[in-house]
Order: C-alpha cells, then structure tokens, then sequence
C-alpha cells in the first residue's frame, strides 16, 4: 500500500507539473492564429478595394460587351429565320422541279419533309414563319392533291368503281383489261403517292366531328386514298337520303341502313385483294376493309344524328328506327368484322335524350307486352305439354314469353358502349320482373280458394322457372361484368354498406338476388299453401283412422292374412290422388319440394295424433304397422328408395311398439335404471332408434297393453 501511494503521489507531481507547460503552448498557439487571422483581414481589405475598382473600370467595357452580345443574338436569330425561309423555299423549289420533271413520287416525298418541318414550328411564336410555312404547303399540297386525285380516279374509274351493284363486284376481277397489270402497278403507285400526302392532309383539313354529346370514341383522320375511293359514295349516299328525294323517308331507316351493308358488302373483296396487299407492302397497320366501313359510318351517324331529333316523340317511329338500327349493328359486327371500339351506332343512341326515350319506349312496349301475354287464353299452357322430355319445367307460356322479352332486351343493349347505360337498362330488367312478380301474385290471390288448381300450379311452376332462369343469368359473363361495373358506382356512390360491396366483390351475391329473395319467398308461401291443403283433407279423411281400436285388435297370428285397416283406406287414398295430381301439375324439383314438405307434416301427425293418443295391444302394433310400412311408405317409393327415412317419428315407433315382450322388457330395465346417457344411447340403436329421445321411447313403451302379468 505504500509503495502505491508513492506511486500515485509521483504521477500527481508529474501531472501537476506538465498542465502550466500545456496550458503556455495553447496561449502561444492561440496568439499566433489571432496574427494571422489579422493578415488575412487586411489582405482581405486589400483585394476587395483593388475588385470594387476593378469593377468600376470594367463597368462601360460591359455595357458595351452587352449591346454587342444582343445584337449577336439577335443576328444569329435574323440568321435561323432566314435559314428557315432558305430551307423552305429549297423544299418549294425542289417541288417544283420535280413537277416540272413529272417527277411526282419525289414532289410527294419532299412535300412529306416540309410538312414534318411544319410540325417541328408549331411551338415557334414567329406568326408570319409560321404563316409562311402553311401557306407553302397548303399550295403545293392542293397541287400534288388534285393531281394525284385526277389520275387515281381515272385508274379506278377503269375498275368500274364505285361497285354499287352485287354482280359488279363479282365480274371486276373475271373481265379484266388486257393490260390489267400495267394499271395495278399503277393503282399501286398513285395509292403510296397518295399516302405521303396523308400528313400534310391531315394538317391542313380539320376532320368533321359530331356533337361531343355523342361521346364518340378518338379516331384518326380516313387515309387519303381510302376518302378519295369514298367520295363517289358518299356523294351518292347525300343525294338520296338528304333534301327532298323520295328515298329520303324519314319512317324509312332501313333504306340507308341496307344500302350501307350492301356497299360495304360489293367492295369487300376488292379492298381486300386489291387494296390491302399495298398498304401491306408499305408496312401500314391500316386495315382497308375497316378504313372503308369507318368512312361509311360517319354517313349514317350523321344521318341519325340529324333524324333522331324528328322522331324522337313518336313511339312507333322511334322503336322502329332502334329496331333496324339494332340489326343494322349485328350484321355489321357478325358478318363484316366491324370492331365494337370503333365509333357506332351505339354511341348516337346513348346520347342523353334519345337514351332517355329509348328506357321509356322500351318500359311501355315491354309492358303492353306483358298485358297481353297474361290476358292471353293460353297464358297458363305449356308449349310443350305434350312433349314430355322437353315440359320437365311444365313452364307456362306466359313465363316464357316473359323471360324471351328480357332476353330480346338484354340483347338489344349488351353492345352499348357504356356500362352505366347498360346498368340502367339493368335497372329496367329488374322493375319488370318485378311488375311481373306483383302480377303473378295478383293472380295467385285469386285462385287461392283452388290452390290445387290447374292455374295455381301452373303460377307455381312460372315463378319457379323465372327464379332459376335468374339464377343462371347471375353466373353468365355478361351480368357478371354489369355486376363489377355496379361495384364500381356503388363504391363512388356510398349506397352500400361494406359487407354488400363485399359480397358483390366475391361474387357472393349477383346483380338479381333481390329479385330471387323475392321469388323464392312466393314460391315458398304458394307450396306452404298447397302443403296445408292436402294435409287438412288427408287430416278430416283420417277421423275414423285415429278412433280406432287398437287396444282390442285381433293378434298377427289369429289372422290368415294381414290386412289394411278399413279406416286407413280414405285417407290414404286422398293422400294418393293428391300426389298424383299435383305430380302431374306441377315440375319436378318443385313436386319434390312439396312431397317432402307434406311428409314431414304427415310424420309428426301420425306420431302425435294417432300413436301417442293411443293404447296398443299385440294385434294392435301389428295392425299399425302393416298399415304405415306396406301402404303408406309405399306411396312415396315412386319419388324416393327408401321413403320410411323421411317418416322417422312413425317408423321408430312402430319398431318400439311391436319389439317381442323380452326385447321390450330388457328395453324398459335398460331405460329405467339409465342414470347415465351413453348405455341408453346404444341400447336404442341396437333396437334401430336413432331419432326418438329416451322420454319417448319410455312413452311408448307404456303404451304397450300386452306386458305380462309379474306380480308387481
């Protein structure tokens, strides 16, 4: 310890003794850097002083370096404008020698690289450049344009174009000229010419557009050579069906409508043989067929859109016109390969108004329909009640015909472009089956006295069948489409709660739940009516059966032959007949829904009313028995293999009533002294009682007479 004090006292004098010598270099250190920091300050001083007049001096050198620079610039911009002015009036110039030349391939193609030029300036803000720049291509364009057009229609005119009979489309390519390949080179040629001027076209010619209430899908301008070959057509097409022709009617639709197809049909294969190959060769993605139909559409859309606003206040005018609109579409689409994403048809009858009397139209004409289909007198009759494959859902006609109008309706607006537009014909869908649902129910209110009847079942087997056609409508591609759609709107819209979204999103639930909830509860409650009645007949029918006296019926062995009780014979029979009936009257699924309606009803009376109401001796049992597994369950082995599983209550209690005295006795010992479940349990099962509980089997077990006589 004390050699570490003195080691400790050592190091404190060595410490104490470096510090002041530390603490002096710090000073020197901080005194010296104070020095220099001051040099630095007058250097400092120094240098901005000699800048400031450096600047002062500099000062008239920059405002004359400036002005210089300015001008420069300024120059330099004289300069690029005129380079642009040079550059244009070489292109002009070279045009112009090329047409001297009769050089027109090269004309077009130079023409191409002025028109790109003027496309690079549209962001210049030179007005007059600019000016300048259209004005040469507007004059060379027109130039190239009407020349070019002249010699392409001399060309065509040799094919006979336009085709606008049937047989002149057919004969064109068989009685060709002698020289026929010296005029397709050129066809050819004057084609790919007129190409070249399609971007100097399309900046000079602003493309006719409808209304923007149309909605009209983006479409890029006809090529040019496909407008020329369009022209004659469509000079055709205006003076037959505008002004005061007697072609134009406006009752008349089809006439345009038809004479289109029919166009489009004569020039098919020429644009496909002749016309495609060139635009092929020169690596254009434009298919010629479709450019030609698109340039003959815009003529019937126009036309529509200037008709429709005449009519749109006469209901038999306006559906007739839809209708041959419709048709003008299908054919266009299934026979001549028209995309749906072009502009169409559609997109004019899904402006507002028209749309708007469309719904309306449509709503009354469905309407009218349904008034007559159900005031008809075969309103109530299978078409195919006498083909039996066919009638397994017994449909009335009224309910077919229903379920082919909403399946005519769906067909007319499956193609409109857009989805809120179907989902408001959907909408439509849905108050008409419901209207219709609501008509049903009236009718069925007043044949409910006679709920046997033929007109009840067959309103039965019309509500059935609308429910199942629904719920095969809700997996169909189309609806399940309309159903993501309605998602969508009802997600923007908030007018559903979440777990609503959700099961529309999974696919829980479909666009026509509502509608099935609805029709199935009718159902239910017309079958629970129908299931009552003939549960009250079989019910007064068996008055007789439940006073019988099973207490002193003749044993099993006392009789040659077991028989059914004479008792049983009304109600059984009722039971048969109504079976029958409504078999034949009603469909099958529906028919098995009421059988085993009835049976559960059947099985619970006989157990209440008749077996617990009664004291049973040997004969008794048997008699019972005999009467429920030989006559009554044999009633419905027609609809099922084993009909006593549906009449559990009964049959177990048969099983309890006629076990042999030992067997019964056993039982009861088992049962009385059960102080624990399980070993009751698997006595009964033994014995094949699986649905009755203990207390009942304890019941019924005292409702045997025939225990002998022990004493106790």
């Amino acid at each position: 310890m004390t050699e570490s004090k003195m080691q400790l006292e050592e190091q404190v004098l060595t410490i104490s003794s470096e510090i002041p010598k530390r603490i002096q270099s710090a000073l020197k250190n901080a005194e010296e850097s104070k020095q220099f920091l001051n040099q630095f300050l007058e250097q400092e001083t120094h240098l901005s002083s000699s800048i400031n007049s450096h600047l002062l001096t500099a000062q008239p050198w920059m405002e004359d370096l400036g002005a210089m620079i300015n001008q420069i610039e300024e120059i330099e911009r004289h300069l690029a404008y005129l380079k642009w002015i040079s550059q244009i009036e070489e292109l002009s110039d070279n045009i112009q020698q090329y047409l001297m030349t009769n050089n027109v391939p090269e004309a077009a193609s130079t023409l191409v690289s002025m028109a790109e030029l003027d496309i690079k300036l549209q962001e210049s803000s030179c007005t007059h450049l600019l000016g300048f720049m259209r004005a040469t291509v507007k004059f060379w364009h027109k130039i190239l344009k009407d020349k070019l057009t002249s010699d392409f229609e001399e060309i065509l005119a040799q094919f006979h174009w336009p085709f606008v009979a049937p047989s002149q489309s057919q004969t064109v390519g068989l009685s060709r000229p002698a020289s026929s390949p010296e005029i397709y080179s050129n066809l050819e040629t004057l084609f790919c010419q007129l190409l070249k001027l399609q971007t100097s076209d399309e900046l000079l010619t602003e493309p006719k557009q409808l209304p923007e209430k149309y909605s009209l899908p983006a479409s890029p301008s006809i090529i040019l050579p496909i407008q020329i070959m369009l022209s004659p057509l469509q000079k055709r097409f205006r003076y037959h069906f505008r002004g005061n022709r007697q072609t134009n009617v406006i009752s008349k639709p089809e006439w345009y409508l038809a004479q289109v197809l029919m166009w489009i049909g004569n020039h098919t294969q020429f644009l496909d043989e002749k016309i495609q190959p060139i635009l092929d060769k020169v690596g254009s993605s434009v298919n010629a067929r479709l450019e030609f139909s698109r340039g003959l559409m815009m003529l019937v859309l126009e036309k529509l859109a200037a008709d429709i606003p005449c009519l749109l206040y006469d209901d038999n005018l306006f559906c007739h016109l839809v209708d041959e609109v419709l048709l003008f579409e299908r054919e266009l689409h299934s026979v001549h390969g028209y995309p749906g994403t072009f502009a169409n048809c559609m997109h004019i009858l899904s402006e507002e108004t028209c749309f708007q009397r469309w719904l309306t139209v449509e709503r009354k004409f469905a309407l009218q329909k349904m008034d007559s289909m159900l005031s008809s007198e075969a309103a109530w009759i299978s078409q195919y009640k006498d083909i039996t494959d066919v009638d397994e859902m017994k449909v009335p006609d009224c309910a077919e015909t229903f379920m082919m109008l909403l399946l005519v309706i769906t067909d007319r607006y499956k193609n409109l472009p857009p989805a809120s537009r179907k989902l408001q014909f959907l909408e439509l869908q849905k108050d008409l089956v419901d209207d219709f649902r609501i008509r049903l129910t009236q009718v069925m209110k007043e044949e409910t006295r006679a709920s046997l009847g033929f007109r009840y079942c067959a309103i039965l087997n019309a509500v059935n069948y609308i429910s199942t056609v629904l719920a095969d409508w809700a997996d169909n591609v189309f609806f399940l489409q309309l159903q993501q759609a309605a998602l969508e709107v009802f997600a923007e819209n908030n007018t559903l709660s979440k777990l609503q979204l959700g099961q529309l999103a999974s696919m829980e639930s479909s666009v026509f739940d509502d509608m099935i909830n609805l029709l199935e509860r009718l159902k239910h409650d017309m079958l629970t009516r129908q299931v009552d009645h003939v549960f009250r007949e079989v019910k007064d029918a068996a008055k007789l059966y439940k006073k019988e006296r099973w207490l002193s019926l003749p044993a099993q062995s006392e009789q040659a032959v077991m028989s059914l009780s004479s008792s049983a014979c009304p109600w059984l029979l009722t039971l048969r007949d109504r079976l029958l009936q409504l078999e034949q009257q009603l469909c099958f699924s529906l028919f098995k829904i009421f059988w085993q309606m009835l049976v559960e009803k059947l099985d619970i009376y006989i157990y209440q009313e008749i077996i617990l109401a009664n004291h049973f001796n040997e004969g008794g049992a048997a008699q019972l028995q005999f009467d429920m597994t030989r006559n009554l369950f044999p009633l419905f082995s027609h609809y099922c293999k084993r009909p006593e599983n549906y009449f559990k209550h009964v049959k177990e209690a048969c099983i309890v009533l006629n076990l042999n005295i030992g067997s019964a006795l056993l039982l009861k010992d088992v049962l009385q002294s059960a102080s624990v479940q399980p070993p009751a349990t698997a006595a009964l099962n033994e014995v094949g009682i699986y649905k009755l509980a203990q207390q009942d089997v304890e019941i019924l077990l005292n409702l045997r007479t025939n225990w002998p006589n022990t004493g106790k």
